[in-house]
């Protein structure tokens, strides 16, 4: 990740983000947003039984315990790299059970970060890519977000996943503009690079800025061959 992190300023993005950065010392990633004067934005807490094709647990009735230890696990890994966003992975579930228990693991870890300098995020998957996982549409993580009425709770807008379950990007945008986190990005339908597909995002991100949306915009997508060679829409978009 530190080497991740040094191809990003070379490549000319402003900030970076992971995935699942436990195995590496924070040493290692401090060292290396200190030389690159980086900020890591957010990361996710850790997906369970990655063997058994888990991602994440919080949803999952009778994990409370696994959870709460990933939650603190990401939490104190964000406090040493000054992380300021964390994902919490809702995990394959569905039904009142798993909602109540999600509900029960926001409450935890927001009581966790209440007097830290980080938020929460809730992030939609497609039912697609990811069948069966917990939350899938930005209405449903709106209803989570008013049922736990804390603003350090807020939505992983992911312009991928919205696109393919819900379209309509601009709207939905502005209608959950004020719980907005974060937001990232990749083509419809493939989850390539941004300059090809089905969105105009250079529309999009104009029509962004112009709600006053000014936060970094990540970069999710899965190049095909080289990641550098996939990086000629960042001098368009940016």
């Amino acid at each position: 990740m530190p080497d991740a992190i040094y191809a990003a300023k070379q490549a000319g993005f402003d900030a970076v983000e992971c995935h699942w950065p436990f195995d590496v010392a924070t040493d290692d990633v401090n060292a290396a947003l200190k030389d690159t004067s980086m900020q890591m934005l957010g990361l996710n807490t850790a997906r369970g039984e990655v063997d058994k094709g888990e991602n994440g647990v919080n949803a999952i009735p009778g994990r409370e315990d696994e959870a709460r230890s990933l939650l603190d696990e990401a939490i104190d890994y964000a406090m040493q790299t000054d992380t300021k966003k964390i994902h919490v992975m809702a995990g394959f579930a569905r039904g009142k059970d798993a909602h109540q228990q999600f509900i029960a693991n926001l409450q935890y870890g927001l009581e966790k970060v209440q007097n830290l300098p980080i938020s929460l995020l809730i992030e939609p998957l497609n039912s697609f890519d990811a069948p069966d996982y917990f939350l899938s549409t930005t209405l449903q993580a709106e209803a989570i977000l008013k049922e736990v009425g804390n603003e350090n709770l807020q939505l992983m807008f992911d312009c991928y996943h919205v696109q393919l379950m819900q379209g309509n990007l601009s709207g939905l945008f502005k209608r959950h503009l004020k719980s907005i986190g974060h937001v990232q990005f990749a083509s419809v339908p493939d989850r390539g690079p941004p300059d090809s597909g089905e969105v105009n995002f250079a529309y999009l991100f104009n029509y962004m800025h112009s709600l006053g949306y000014t936060a970094p915009l990540g970069a999710e997508y899965k190049p095909v061959g080289d990641t550098d060679a996939s990086l000629g829409w960042l001098k368009q978009l940016a």
